[in-house]
């Protein structure tokens, strides 16, 4: 999976990673934080605008492994994302910019509404806003999952993957995990029956850190 990381994307190289501050690393992904609603799916559009297509820190390919290896992890995604962005970039300091940034706004924002909530709790123009958001929310979910099955180069022969583990996952209650597990045994004995089809992996880019 490293290496899938390290694959060099078929668009322009990647900027110089000595360029990459801690600071812009930390305000990067406290602003995608700040402005997310609906959880860590509903970042990865903010994500892929800041760290794919305007700073350029990873490729398009790059971030559909990252998002793969922090969803197979234990902890939130959207930090495990971070720490991995900025871990790729900055080492130790990086990641901790990085995850700093993406939790700060969601701490601080919780604690304000801990603070007030019996203010507003009964609040008939909160609810009403809630009951705007909450659409909007399955949008910014949607969105990402399409672009990510177009990079996963899912076509009519592998579409029986997802729907069969979203329905294994909705109908009959399957815990992710061994949708996981069963996906990573599947991939890996693909791979060793049909080597003919698996690309190898070119070097990893001169400069990178991981």
């Amino acid at each position: 999976m490293t290496d899938n990381i390290n694959k060099k994307s078929n668009q322009a190289p990647l900027p110089p990673l000595g360029g990459v501050g801690d600071r812009l690393l930390f305000t990067t992904f406290f602003r995608i934080g700040i402005f997310t609603l609906g959880g860590g799916y509903a970042m990865i559009p903010l994500i892929e605008e800041e760290v794919v297509n305007k700073h350029r820190w990873v490729s398009h390919e790059q971030m559909l492994d990252l998002i793969a290896i922090a969803q197979s992890c234990p902890g939130v995604f959207a930090i495990n994302t971070s720490i991995f962005v900025g871990y790729k970039l900055r080492r130790l300091p990086g990641a901790i910019a990085a995850a700093a940034g993406t939790a700060l706004p969601s701490f601080l924002i919780i604690l304000a509404i801990a603070i007030f909530f019996k203010q507003f709790e009964d609040n008939r123009i909160v609810a009403a806003m809630f009951r705007g958001i909450r659409p909007a929310v399955v949008a910014l979910i949607a969105v990402p999952t399409f672009r990510m099955a177009q990079q996963a180069k899912i076509g009519w022969t592998t579409a029986w993957i997802p729907i069969v583990s979203a329905l294994l996952i909705w109908l009959l209650g399957v815990s992710p995990i061994y949708i996981i597990i069963a996906a990573a045994i599947g991939g890996y004995l693909w791979g060793k029956t049909h080597p003919q089809q698996t690309t190898e992996n070119p070097p990893p880019p001169k400069g990178s850190r991981v």
